[in-house]
This record gives structure tokens, sequence and C-alpha cells, in this order.
């Protein structure tokens, strides 16, 4: 991987800015991050990818509530167990839109519904803007990258100039 450098720069900036902007306003830390990885594991660039990531993890978020509030209606388990299954096949079938064909962000955003209760206050707005997070990355990553190439190979010269 090329620029590893500034991918690292920009990452652990922006990571550390996600860090106290969530603590300062009581979002769940690691929402946010599972939303930004999604960002970067999907296949789609830019803003597209940010829609991508938006559609398949709030696709899971749904597909775990529909599962958490079936099961409710009922006694037994056994129903729980059942929809489960059920919405399983169902992330899995949605794949064939265009705009849900990452099928892992469906799992994350679903598993982390399920980590937080359902909870949707705790769940939304870390996993909207953890998607907006990744796209930051990568747009400060670029920023980072067109810097070095212009400044890097000028201070080269400049100290092969010096030394001679």
């Amino acid at each position: 991987m090329e620029n590893r450098m500034q991918v690292a720069l920009s990452a652990g900036l922006l990571a550390a800015v996600w860090a106290g902007v969530a603590d300062a306003f009581h979002l769940v830390t690691w929402v946010g991050f599972l939303a930004c990885s999604t960002f970067f594991a999907q296949p789609k660039e830019g803003f597209q990818g940010v829609l991508m990531t938006w559609f398949t993890n709030l696709s899971g978020v749904f597909w775990a509530w529909v599962v958490i509030s079936g099961g409710s209606y009922f006694d037994t388990p056994l129903v729980g167990y059942l929809l489960t299954g059920i919405v399983t096949s169902l992330m899995c079938l949605q794949a064939s839109y265009q705009r849900l064909t990452f099928i892992p962000g469906a799992f994350i955003g679903c598993c982390i519904t399920f980590a937080l209760g359902g909870d949707m206050a705790s769940i939304l707005p870390p996993l909207v803007i953890g998607a907006l997070l990744g796209y930051a990355m990568t747009l400060l990553t670029g920023q980072m990258v067109a810097f070095t190439a212009k400044t890097i190979p000028a201070i080269k010269l400049r100290l092969i100039k010096a030394q001679q």
C-alpha cells in the first residue's frame, strides 16, 4: 500500500477527533468506528460509498428491529430464533438490490442493534456519522498525498543543492 504514512496520519487524527466528539455528545464511539470500517470495506468510492454504507448498515438495523420487536410478542424464545433465521436469509437476498449489495454491512448494522438492545437513539447518530468519518479519512488522505507529492521532492532538491 502506497502512502501508508498519509493514511495512518489522517486515520489517527480523525479517529481522535471522532473519539472526542463522541464523548462530548455521549455517542457510542465503537458504533461510529464500525460504520467507518463498513465504509472502507464496501466496494464503492466517494459519496457513493457513504450511501452504500448507510443503506446496508441501516437495513441491518431494521432487520434486527424486526427480530427484537417480533420476538417480544411471544413468551417463547423459539419465535426469536425463527425470526433470526428468516431475517438472516432476507439480509442475504436483499443484496439483489444495487444499494444493498454489501451483505456484511447489513450484518454489522444488525449486530450493533442487537448489542445495544435496539436503542435507536444510541445506534443511529454514530452509525450515520461513522460513514462520514470514513469518507473524511479518504478526503484528508488525498489532500495529504497531494501535499507531500509537491513538498517532498522540493525538500529533497534543496537538500541536494545544499550538499553541493
